[in-house]
């Protein structure tokens, strides 16, 4: 099958190169971790009654994501509810180790770093709880696109249009037509070698509105994106994504936010990016069916909504968060770069996990044939 990197995957390679890079370092840390620390709240803490588990076993794609998630998810939850431990473990939470986990009967995980498509996956499968939303907050989420059946989401990430503003400065480009126009705007396009908000950009290309994306026509997608294969460079991680666009290789791309933030902050001027037509995605967490923690996960993820940590792992990592509530506490300098922020949410198509649950598998051999044909 195929295997591209994951957005949550990407965060911890962006790390260690802000870390390479002296943009990041331990006292950077331990003080974001300490003011963070100042501003836990009740709302997070278990019910006498069903504090039972002593530890809840917490999987992410490990680095500096397994120290950020500790420290903004992990001591809040443990300063609001003592004796019990948020443990980090850094396996890599794949929907294939998480279904492994789970088929066993008696998981060692309880919460996981996943996505939207594996909840639903993993969900139907009967491998995953569901989320227990009279614990779990609904009015803590966007209303659509951020809560599942079988996940939640504690941040938010998007996928834009990032170009060469050097090139394009007098008319830049402004929407998925735009951006296959090669007329108007001459250049190689960079695109991601998978179909995750590749196919709800040819759509939006293609005349559909942000807001009618769903359900994707995927023979629609798919013709609109052979369109570009002759112009078309691919990345199948988000390093990748970078160095297509700092070497010149292409002259627009489709980007995650966080990276296209790197680049605009290096380019000074070189690079920039719209929010407009932008995929706005949820990171989504999964509980394990039968975990050892039992209601003291869904607890955690409970706790894990509570704006200010959400904040900060926006100013850490660059994601933003998934609390709508969170967009008052985000600084004013870091409200360009926040996909949530209500002037940038409001843009953008809102990913349907849903869909992609169903239809993932079957696209993503389309897509591959096509681009590789």
């Amino acid at each position: 099958m195929h295997e591209s990197q994951s957005f949550h995957a990407d965060l911890i390679q962006l790390l260690h190169e802000k870390h390479a890079r002296g943009q990041i370092d331990r006292r950077q840390f331990l003080k974001l971790g300490a003011a963070l620390g100042l501003a836990g709240t009740a709302l997070g803490s278990i019910p006498e009654a069903h504090a039972q588990a002593k530890e809840v076993v917490m999987v992410n794609w490990g680095g500096m994501a397994s120290t950020a998630f500790g420290r903004f998810y992990g001591e809040p939850f443990e300063k609001k509810n003592p004796g019990i431990k948020v443990v980090q473990d850094t396996s890599g939470p794949s929907a294939g180790k998480i279904r492994t986990q789970a088929e066993s009967g008696k998981p060692t995980w309880d919460i996981c770093d996943s996505s939207a498509g594996t909840s639903i996956e993993l969900g139907n499968r009967g491998l995953l709880e569901p989320i227990d939303y009279s614990i779990v907050d609904k009015n803590m989420l966007p209303p659509k696109g951020f809560a599942y059946t079988h996940g939640a989401a504690a941040y938010s990430f998007s996928s834009l249009i990032i170009y060469n503003a050097e090139k394009f400065k007098d008319n830049p480009p402004k929407t998925w037509a735009d951006f296959w126009d090669l007329k108007k705007y001459p250049g190689k396009r960079m695109l991601r070698r998978d179909v995750p908000a590749m196919l709800d950009a040819a759509i939006m290309a293609d005349g559909v509105p942000a807001d009618k994306v769903y359900p994707i026509d995927l023979k629609r997608a798919l013709k609109k994106i052979g369109e570009l294969k002759k112009d078309a460079v691919y990345w199948n991680n988000g390093s990748e994504s970078e160095q297509i666009m700092r070497t010149g290789e292409a002259v627009m791309g489709l980007i995650w936010n966080t990276r296209a933030k790197v680049l605009f902050d290096e380019g000074k001027g070189k690079f920039d990016f719209t929010w407009n037509q932008g995929i706005l995605q949820p990171g989504i967490f999964v509980i394990l069916k039968n975990n050892p923690a039992g209601k003291t996960a869904q607890h955690l993820l409970r706790s894990m909504q509570d704006p200010g940590p959400q904040v900060e792992l926006l100013k850490f990592f660059g994601n933003g968060p998934a609390n709508p509530q969170a967009a008052a506490l985000v600084p004013p300098e870091w409200k360009k770069f926040d996909p949530m922020t209500p002037e940038n949410a409001r843009v953008q198509c809102v990913y349907d996990g849903e869909w992609y649950g169903k239809n993932q598998a079957q696209a993503t051999q389309e897509f591959l044939d096509l681009i590789s044909s």
